[in-house]
């Protein structure tokens, strides 16, 4: 049951990567991905992986956040590493989403960006990184991340 839990939630979110790859500014993805849809979706899961752990007792009683040893517990019951995962899927996409947006803002060429999206679906902060190193040294955007400041 958990394994095809896990196998459903790459189901939810491979289409919104796909999107963000092959079709940035097509109409279904900014109605999909960056109007939240998704994401939104990834988070009435995470909510309710969360509410088993914490409300129904589906965690390691010695789980918390308070020591590494407590965190470790987190993930050592299946509904705790599939919400854990899930909270890396929401925030990846998430950052995936920016990057698209922000470089559609900053006039960088989506070519450029597809490196920085695939280290953001496998690496998380690495995507980032390396989207955050292009905008700075092809002059386009610097360390700023002031949505507001884009002229």
């Amino acid at each position: 049951m958990y394994e095809n839990i896990y196998l459903a939630l790459h189901a939810i979110v491979a289409p919104a990567w796909i999107l963000l790859a092959v079709a940035p500014g097509w109409r279904w993805t900014q109605r999909l991905v960056h109007a939240a849809l998704i994401p939104l979706v990834l988070c009435a899961i995470y909510l309710a992986f969360l509410t088993a752990a914490i409300g129904f007792g589906q965690a390691d009683p010695d789980a918390g956040m308070s020591t590494l040893a407590g965190v470790m517990a987190l993930f050592s019951h299946p509904v705790g590493a599939l919400t854990g995962w899930t909270h890396f899927l929401v925030y990846d996409l998430f950052v995936g989403a920016w990057i698209v947006r922000d470089a559609r803002r900053h006039g960088i060429a989506h070519w450029i960006v597809l490196p920085a999206l695939f280290l953001s679906l496998m690496f998380g902060p690495l995507g980032l990184l390396l989207y955050l190193l292009i905008r700075k040294f092809s002059g386009k955007g610097g360390w700023s991340l002031d949505e507001a400041a884009v002229g």
